[in-house]
């Protein structure tokens, strides 16, 4: 029997089909990933699902009952839990005050907390969902915060939860505990639409697979039938490459010194503890932590965005000229040929509601040949580059014009790469380059990293994906608690290796350390 049944479903935006006579059906019981590349029309499919969108065409069927949503009221009322991607939680409240927000018990004027505080901790237990229901969502983690919002379609009696992406701001330890959880909620009866771009993951949990691809459904298999190379076949309409294709890396002079960095967080706490590193022109240094473990507050003193406390920063030229760039403001930054790639591409990578043609010249707006020496805006040479970066970058936007905000999570990504490498950078910083990305666009991605690389750029990558820094990285250094426990080339490195040092357990053989490191 069929949990949900959605039957020719179209929907257009202006344009553009975004749903073309999808019919996606899940089982009851049972965890079904929902795959494709970005812009396929997953999430639209399911915010239609969810009530946030009218289909055009086509029904849903809750069970074997027709059903119809003007609203998400309409759907939790049907037993439908949405977890976004980007989560809707109110900081300064607590775990409980989240999770009753819009549906309070009690009576009239007055709210039953202790009532909610026992049913959210009842729930809490029962699923595995261990979190503290007074705790303050600003002072917990991403992983908790996401157990949340979970908990949030439990408490209003979801019996069908549709997860977006819930693993791609997770430590690897975090995807570990959420995999079991939705087990745990599958054997309790509820059933779980997965949308992920990790098929390693998808291949793990799921039951069934449905695949689709330019808004159109290409198949639904058992998950035990295909393996990972024949859904990232189906998802893109060709061939896709997992392994990263690099030589070895021909690393130059340094380009950029960092010795004994101190930096304090927002909370005032210290977070950088004597952070030394070189990296080289040509090479890929990358660094591996669990979130918040000082990596986020060391990127935001490389671009210039955050003080050191102590400590200095130092990039040198083709002539071993350097420029202390201590401190220094973004702008000042960014004129030494830095680029940066931020692991918040909306926070601080795009301006949202700018378009995509706008978006690609932010911060070389005031530079020729976009403006000139009077500050006169040049609309033919920004039309011209949006055209240029579409192409080269495979942007799917429809066009220029479109706001970014409408653009899919791997779109966004692609157009502040755009960007940033626009500028011509000696040395880049990226930092997540591959979150909420699906696999031909990682694919893209990784190989513009190492095509960088090998024309002579200094890269220091930070991602939370333990395979994506081994494959990419030419060395790799672990951070945690605010200090680089140890540096080793990317060939000692192993995802168990690395695992152990993010936690802070270090052993006695500190591996191939290079000699020219501080840390070493």
């Amino acid at each position: 029997m069929h949990a949900l049944s959605m039957r020719a479903i179209s929907k257009r935006f202006k344009n553009v089909v975004a749903n073309d006579n999808i019919t996606f059906s899940v089982r009851t019981n049972t965890i079904h990933g929902l795959v494709g590349e970005n812009g396929a029309g997953k999430s639209t499919l399911m915010n239609i699902l969810y009530g946030l969108l009218e289909p055009d065409e086509g029904d849903i069927f809750i069970g074997d009952r027709p059903a119809r949503f003007d609203g998400p009221k309409d759907a939790i009322e049907a037993g439908i839990g949405m977890v976004h991607q980007h989560f809707m939680l109110a900081g300064p409240l607590t775990v409980t005050e989240n999770i009753i927000l819009g549906s309070e018990p009690g009576g009239g004027l007055f709210l039953d907390y202790k009532k909610a505080r026992a049913f959210v901790s009842e729930l809490s237990e029962r699923y595995g969902l261990k979190v503290d229901p007074d705790a303050r969502i600003d002072s917990i983690s991403v992983g908790l915060a996401q157990r949340v919002e979970i908990l949030k379609t439990l408490y209003r009696g979801a019996r069908i939860i549709v997860l977006d992406e819930p693993t791609a701001v997770l430590t690897p330890q975090e995807v570990g505990d959420l995999l079991k959880i939705m087990d745990k909620l599958r054997k309790d009866g509820v059933t779980i639409v997965f949308i992920s771009h990790k098929l390693r993951e998808v291949k793990l949990i799921t039951d069934d697979i449905t695949v689709i691809r330019a808004g159109k459904t290409i198949g639904t298999r058992p998950t035990r039938d295909v393996d990972e190379n024949e859904i990232a076949r189906m998802m893109v309409g060709r061939e896709v490459s997992f392994k990263v294709d690099k030589k070895p890396a021909a690393a130059g002079e340094i380009k950029i010194s960092v010795s004994g960095l101190e930096a304090f967080n927002d909370k005032g706490l210290k977070c950088l503890k004597g952070v030394s590193f070189d990296i080289r022109r040509g090479e890929v240094f990358a660094i591996a932590g669990v979130e918040g473990n000082g990596q986020s507050e060391l990127l935001d003193v490389l671009g210039g965005m955050r003080k050191p406390a102590g400590g200095n920063v130092k990039l040198f030229d083709k002539d071993m000229k350097a420029t202390d760039i201590t401190g220094a403001s973004p702008y000042r930054v960014y004129d030494n040929k830095v680029a940066h790639i931020p692991e918040d591409r909306h926070k601080r990578g795009l301006q949202l509601k700018f378009s995509v043609k706008d978006n690609l010249v932010t911060s070389l707006i005031h530079k020729p040949p976009f403006s000139n020496a009077l500050g006169v805006i040049n609309s033919g040479a920004i039309n011209s580059n949006a055209a240029e970066k579409i192409e080269t970058f495979d942007i799917r936007c429809g066009s220029a014009e479109i706001n970014a905000q409408n653009l899919s999570g791997g779109n966004q990504q692609k157009v502040v790469i755009a960007r940033e490498l626009s500028k011509g950078p000696e040395f880049i910083i990226i930092a997540q380059p591959t979150r909420g990305v699906d696999i031909g666009a990682i694919e893209f991605i990784h190989k513009k990293i190492i095509d960088l690389r090998d024309s002579g750029v200094a890269i220091l990558l930070v991602s939370a994906e333990l395979s994506e820094i081994i494959n990419l990285s030419d060395r790799i250094g672990v951070i945690y608690n605010g200090e680089l426990l140890e540096t080793m080339e990317s060939k000692d490195a192993s995802e168990e290796k690395l695992g152990l040092l993010m936690v802070g357990i270090t052993g006695k053989n500190k591996g191939g350390a290079q000699a020219g490191d501080k840390n070493a």
